[in-house]
């Protein structure tokens, strides 16, 4: 019998909803089969089941949330011969190796040997954004067996006695109820000193939090030495990291007429609180501008035109991204973040541009990395590609993450002018409007031209007007000269 747990779902993700259950007991599974629907703090993926087999028992239901670790499903391996005696004793001997374990002290050469594993673990986690956009059973395979690896990571150096109270690749003790309300009050459980037992984040600790109350500091935990405080380093400033608001009670609206509730699906509280983090704070301000893309739209489609069946067209969003590499590598403050704890700007030495696509289940922010150095038709081929997987949520978790600047091409909907909300931590993020024809003084006449509208919101701690101006500048003058293009 194997016991599928709930792996490893990435960089700070604890836990996860299940939105659905692709199996049923008694139901024959391939390896590598999808067997359930997980959502978390990111995004909404499908689970591979590791093995082939049967399908002996469910253990959770539709709604639940477990815990990474927490066991999903039983499969029985069944046909494999010799499989299933092998796998009692291995689980008959897991509780075993802790009490051996203890009586001798753990020599240091045996703790340097073991230093390797995890080193490779975290290389290959590194790795994950420059593998391929489409999921292979290769890469399932991979999944499995990072999640393995994290289950069983065998012996480990203790860590030394300066060390801080939470590092930062310990997961945070705290109860499933108290992560819900980190999340709905928008605050960052791992941000949270716990005043609970051994440093455990408590109700209380959240709400003080969120109230930007300093809270209290944590107990010491029952060993020889007393556990450090959980306090930023003497560099850092005393002000807190972010800005909080509060919430007000809303009033009894069902005084006033029927009403209806419906419970809001984990990618929305996201959203909503990356909204709400964004606009408490960021301060930010919004320039809008035009660009005449009448030539630029000819020679697209002249070019879509000439295309073998099969070849990916090119959309104003790709030369969008093409141009905007370039744009930001001129211009390095808009491909930064502000750092409040130190008061530093940090550039970024790369362009990850993300996308903002309207999906069925709300907005969905994917990742296209190296911008400013892929060629446009290898951008207009990826760009096409991770739409495509994004909205059937076919997409890695790996994808959503490293943007250092965001678009958002509402005139494809039939937009025109907005003002985008900057997508935390980032510095900047452009809307794109739909083009149209217009009246337009062109050659000394007036005449009609396709004028796209132009929306950027910027983060005024780092860019001022005169920057947001000259990045404008930059970029217009690239959609209005389409052989800038060529140089790109």
């Amino acid at each position: 019998m194997y016991d599928f747990k709930l792996p490893d779902l990435g960089e700070g993700i604890h836990e996860g909803q299940i939105v659905r259950v692709l199996v049923s007991e008694g139901d024959r599974v391939a390896e590598y089969q999808p067997l359930l629907e997980v959502e978390t703090d990111k995004a909404a993926v499908e689970i591979p089941s590791p093995k082939a087999g049967t399908i002996s028992r469910i253990h959770v239901e539709q709604g639940q949330t477990v815990k990474v670790g927490a066991i999903l499903i039983s499969i029985d391996e069944g046909g494999d011969g010799a499989a299933p005696p092998a796998a009692a004793p291995k689980a008959a001997a897991r509780p075993e190796p802790a009490p051996p374990a203890r009586p001798p002290s753990p020599p240091p050469a045996p703790a340097k040997a073991a230093a390797p594993p995890p080193a490779k673990r975290e290389a290959r986690l590194e790795a994950r954004p420059e593998e391929a956009e489409v999921p292979s059973p290769a890469r399932a395979r991979e999944m499995v067996a990072r999640a393995e690896d994290r289950r069983e990571p065998g012996p480990q150096a203790a860590p030394p006695p300066a060390a801080p109270a939470r590092a930062p690749e310990v997961p945070v003790a705290a109860a499933p109820a108290v992560r819900r309300l980190a999340r709905e009050l928008g605050v960052q459980i791992e941000e949270v000193p716990g005043s609970g037992p051994a440093g455990r984040v408590l109700k209380e600790d959240v709400e003080a939090f969120a109230r930007g109350e300093r809270p209290a500091r944590r107990e010491a935990a029952p060993t020889a030495e007393p556990a450090p405080t959980y306090e930023p380093a003497e560099a850092a400033p005393e002000a807190p990291p972010e800005i909080t608001v509060p919430y007000e009670e809303l009033p009894d609206f069902s005084k006033y007429g029927p009403i209806r509730r419906e419970a809001v699906p984990q990618i929305r509280k996201t959203i909503a609180r990356q909204m709400a983090r964004s606009w408490a704070n960021i301060p930010r301000v919004t320039q809008s501008d035009e660009a005449d893309v009448t030539e630029l739209e000819q020679h697209r489609k002249s070019y879509n035109d000439a295309l073998r069946p099969g070849e990916n067209k090119l959309t104003m969003t790709a030369i969008m991204l093409k141009l905007l590499g370039a744009a930001l590598r001129r211009h390095p403050r808009l491909n930064a973040s502000y750092d409040p704890r130190t008061a530093e700007i940090i550039y970024k030495d790369y362009v990850h541009i993300g996308l903002a696509v309207d999906t069925p289940r709300g907005l969905v922010v994917p990742v296209i990395r190296d911008v400013d150095v892929k060629p446009l038709p290898e951008l207009a081929a990826e760009l096409n590609n991770l739409s495509e997987r994004t909205r059937k949520a076919q997409f890695e978790i790996a994808e959503l993450r490293g943007g250092s600047f965001t678009i958002t091409n509402y005139g494809a909907l039939g937009g025109t002018v907005g003002t985008p909300m900057i997508n935390f931590p980032e510095a900047a993020i452009l809307g794109i409007g739909k083009a149209k024809q217009r009246p337009w003084v062109h050659g000394g006449q007036i005449v009609p031209r396709l004028i796209m509208p132009l929306s950027l919101s910027f983060d005024h701690r780092i860019v001022d007007g005169g920057d947001a101006t000259r990045f404008m500048n930059d970029v217009i003058a690239a959609l209005e000269n389409p052989l800038r293009l060529l140089s790109l």
